[in-house]
């Protein structure tokens, strides 16, 4: 995907954020994220967008500050809605060669690392509002992501923040874990050890330790652990073994 596809994405996922989020109302609890109501996840989503702002803008932002102006808005979608349009506006402004933060392993460039990590960002948390709105975890077809979008997230997920050495994937006895979609010919393999794990485009492998098949949707949302729709064996060893949870 290319940075205006992945605006694209972000835009329809505000407006999935923002429909779900008021149907389910702001004090309804959020079953994908435990502890969280809608009003709660809303400022975190807010926070988010405004803090990649900043590091485009090379900007400063308190977000502490800024997740009480979230909590107390008087609009909260709307309030949602204003840092998003304006994370989008930074995006598509920035020079092709901007210099600002970017934390992924072998991370593009800055201008297409905050357009897809937004996307996905946006995407998932969408999720999480859309589980409020069900009152339980979503399956692929609740939802209104793209078989496209999905893979990207896939890749971004396996490729990208998996391979972080702060991630939380480790094993003691090295294991593989094969990521293999139905609906598209995209393959991961990823080796997972006591250091950071090591993934391998287009090598999936059905002898792997730990197969995961299905719709690249449904396998994004289980990836991200928004979802259990695949449920089997190999999914509960991947849960257990290569759990990863973001702050």
């Amino acid at each position: 995907m290319q940075v205006e596809q992945h605006l694209a994405a972000l835009r329809e996922a505000v407006d999935a954020f923002a429909t779900s989020a008021t149907t389910a109302g702001l004090e309804e609890p959020v079953p994908t994220t435990p502890d969280w109501d809608v009003r709660r996840l809303v400022a975190h989503q807010g926070v988010v967008h405004r803090w990649a702002t900043a590091q485009l803008l090379g900007e400063q932002l308190d977000p502490d500050a800024v997740e009480r102006e979230g909590l107390d808005a008087k609009d909260s979608v709307a309030w949602l809605r204003l840092g998003a349009d304006r994370l989008v506006e930074a995006i598509r402004a920035a020079p092709d060669e901007l210099e600002a933060l970017s934390f992924q392993a072998g991370s593009p460039a800055p201008k297409r690392f905050w357009a897809r990590r937004q996307c996905h960002e946006t995407t998932i948390h969408a999720v999480d509002a859309l589980s409020a709105e069900l009152g339980r975890y979503p399956r692929a077809a609740d939802t209104r992501i793209g078989t496209d979008v999905a893979l990207d997230g896939i890749d971004e997920l396996l490729t990208g923040l998996l391979a972080q050495p702060h991630s939380h994937v480790r094993a003691d006895e090295p294991m593989t874990i094969a990521v293999l979609p139905e609906d598209a010919d995209e393959r991961w393999l990823v080796a997972v050890s006591r250091q950071a794990p090591v993934t391998t485009r287009g090598l999936g492998d059905e002898e792997a330790d730990v197969v995961l098949r299905g719709p690249a949707v449904a396998l994004y949302l289980a990836l991200w652990n928004r979802s259990d729709e695949i449920r089997d064996e190999s999914l509960d060893l991947w849960a257990e073994s290569a759990r990863v949870t973001w702050g």
